[in-house]
């Protein structure tokens, strides 16, 4: 397997190859990933009760060499996560200065990639939890990925009603938590670098609100995927310093479009609305 695999990935395609105790070492892998990995294999046995030498056995059968190189992937994945520009950079080579066509490319590839990450199972999934009218919807994102929130969130809020997006100030999150009732939806964007206040705000919404939480993250997965019902990963590497967002807007569009068509007359009806009642700033009265 290809040292940029994940090693998440790895468990999952290998997942109709593994007998029993194989079939419940990995459950505990990815149950906490990536940190269960990082014990000790005598740990990870008596935790498991599968054996170390069986242990040994699975890791081969995930294109690892062995144990400490099951946790090398796994530190280095760790690392990954929290990447900034200058070291993304370090790692790839320069683009060339003016070929634009050349990173249209690349961002093509990513944008083609989606459908590869995201089943169309867990894509129709979402669309139904979000066109779903008897939940509210509440929409988060962080410091960049915040302008892919609105994206979302303004299209929904002339489909349908309840729609609301959390502001970037904290300290304004206390209102939007007090409206969230068991059923409503938090849709959560957020990429590596991942902010500690935006699991913060899943972990509430989650335990104390009791919502469901749709995670759109990358690779690497946000530490708030141990609190999702659904987690749909979407590439964002393009060869240059600075990750890729297409992926994650391609994502959102395609949502946008699929929720508009659930029910349309009613989409048609309430735009036809709204529509009416926007200001006509090109309307001169005299």
């Amino acid at each position: 397997m290809g040292e940029n695999v994940q090693v998440r990935q790895r468990i999952e395609d290998a997942s109709d190859n593994l007998t029993g105790a194989e079939r419940k070492l990995a459950s505990a892998l990815l149950a906490d990933y990536p940190f269960a990995g990082l014990e000790t294999i005598q740990t990870l046995a008596d935790r498991t009760k599968v054996s170390a030498p069986s242990i040994t056995r699975f890791l081969h059968k995930i294109g690892c060499q062995g144990y400490q190189d099951f946790q090398r992937c796994l530190i280095e994945e760790l690392k990954e996560r929290q990447w900034s520009p200058i070291d993304i950079r370090k790692a790839t080579l320069p683009t060339k200065a003016g070929h634009l066509a050349d990173y249209v490319e690349r961002a093509a590839i990513v944008a083609r990639s989606v459908a590869d990450n995201v089943t169309e199972d867990q894509f129709e999934r979402v669309c139904a939890l979000l066109s779903d009218e008897s939940r509210s919807v509440y929409v988060l994102g962080g410091r960049i990925s915040e302008s892919i929130g609105t994206l979302l969130s303004r299209h929904l809020r002339q489909m349908r009603r309840h729609v609301f997006q959390l502001p970037g100030d904290p300290e304004q999150w206390p209102e939007y938590l007090l409206r969230m009732r068991s059923r409503d939806i938090l849709v959560i964007f957020d990429f590596r670098r991942y902010q500690r206040n935006l699991e913060e705000a899943a972990r509430l919404a989650a335990l104390e609100r009791q919502v469901r939480i749709v995670l759109i993250t990358d690779k690497w997965m946000s530490p708030i995927s141990g609190k999702a019902s659904e987690i749909l990963a979407v590439p964002i590497e393009n060869g240059t310093a600075w990750d890729c967002w297409v992926g994650a807007v391609a994502l959102v569009e395609a949502i946008i479009g699929q929720v508009s068509e659930t029910n349309w007359e009613a989409t048609r009806t309430r735009i036809e609305a709204w529509d009416a009642l926007r200001l006509n700033h090109e309307r001169v009265d005299v």
